[in-house]
């Protein structure tokens, strides 16, 4: 026995099983567990040697899955966003704060203006009575067909006061191509009957005033304000509606709602042009039912890209009117407008 109680070969055995220098010390078994941990491993040299051995073999492993890894993070974080999921799918993962809405939509209007600096109203007119009776006839129509129409009814109709002394079924013949024609007929005929009782046959140049005559709502009376006496205004139709909800500036399906809310992401100077815009991109490009997404300029701003074609060949046969070759929708362009003519109606083209 030693001096502290314990035997000489005790201590032996203490110095042969103490671990290495920086090393943590291995637990201590629980007691009646070392027999099966030495029958199950094996003792002696030969034992620790293929247990040491393993061990070894597994942090190798372990390692080179780190270095795999990280080298698999690196690649990844330079990889161009806009070559994979597009843009929708980065902007995903974190929701859009209501600054970097209002920012992105921002950079919409800016590039929009560059691609479209021809946008313009497309229905032709002279004066604002006839930008007036024009846009009420594009209620469930095209621009084209309007301004396809109106020459003849201008020709014979050219002051509120003919207008409104008309016989109903001569007015009624005359429109028939833009649809709906005898409750079209009435609301033309009835604003131009006020016009000449209320406001001596000149058009309003307020909104107020504007949306108190027959078939006119705040967004023909935007039209004519913003395009015929120059005041500042959003015109929200279908194009503008699905556009402004593509691009998330709104979730409402409320016209007027929307016009409120798009006016607090706009200053008040762009609401007319902004509106040209979204319309022109709208009926070129961002179609209702089948997007040209592969053709589309402004993806890397589009939260909603992937709806359509994203197959820039099959998408470039989407495009309509000059951005696909094809005559625009006025009759009289304005001079900078770098497509065809529309044909008169009747005529090919």
């Amino acid at each position: 026995m030693g001096e502290h109680g314990a035997s000489k070969r005790a201590k032996g055995a203490n110095r042969k099983s103490a671990p290495e220098p920086g090393r943590a010390p291995a637990p201590r078994p629980a007691k009646g567990a070392a027999t099966r941990d030495t029958a199950e491993t094996g003792t002696g040299a030969r034992g620790t040697a293929k247990t040491g051995t393993a061990r070894t073999g597994t942090a190798k492993a372990g390692t080179a899955k780190a270095s795999a890894d990280a080298a698999g993070k690196r690649r990844t974080a330079t990889v161009d966003p806009s070559r994979t999921a597009g843009p929708a799918a980065h902007r995903a993962a974190k929701p859009e704060s209501r600054l970097a809405m209002v920012r992105r939509a921002r950079r919409i209007n800016r590039e929009l203006a560059e691609v479209y600096p021809y946008a313009h109203p497309e229905l032709d007119f002279r004066n604002p009575f006839e930008l007036l009776v024009a846009t009420v006839l594009s209620a469930q129509t095209t621009d084209l067909r309007v301004n396809q129409t109106t020459p003849a009814l201008f020709a014979k109709y050219p002051t509120p006061e003919d207008l409104a002394a008309a016989v109903p079924e001569e007015v009624e013949e005359l429109i028939r191509p833009t649809g709906f024609f005898r409750a079209k007929t009435k609301s033309i005929m009835g604003l131009s009957a006020a016009l000449r009782d209320d406001f001596g046959g000149e058009v309003p140049g307020r909104l107020e005033d504007l949306v108190k005559l027959p078939g006119v709502g705040r967004k023909t009376a935007f039209v004519v304000l913003g395009n015929a006496f120059g005041v500042p205004g959003i015109t929200v139709d279908t194009h503008f509606m699905r556009l402004a909800r593509r691009w998330k500036w709104t979730e409402s399906d409320d016209p007027v709602k929307i016009e409120a809310e798009v006016a607090t992401i706009f200053p008040k100077s762009e609401w007319t042009m902004l509106s040209h815009r979204v319309i022109f991109h709208g009926r070129r490009i961002c179609h209702a039912r089948k997007p040209a997404c592969g053709a589309c300029p402004i993806t890397h701003l589009c939260p909603s890209y992937g709806e359509g074609e994203t197959d820039p060949e099959k998408a470039a046969k989407l495009l309509k009117y000059e951005k696909g070759g094809f005559p625009g929708q006025r009759l009289n362009p304005p001079p900078d407008y770098p497509g065809r003519p529309a044909p008169p109606l009747g005529a090919s083209g």
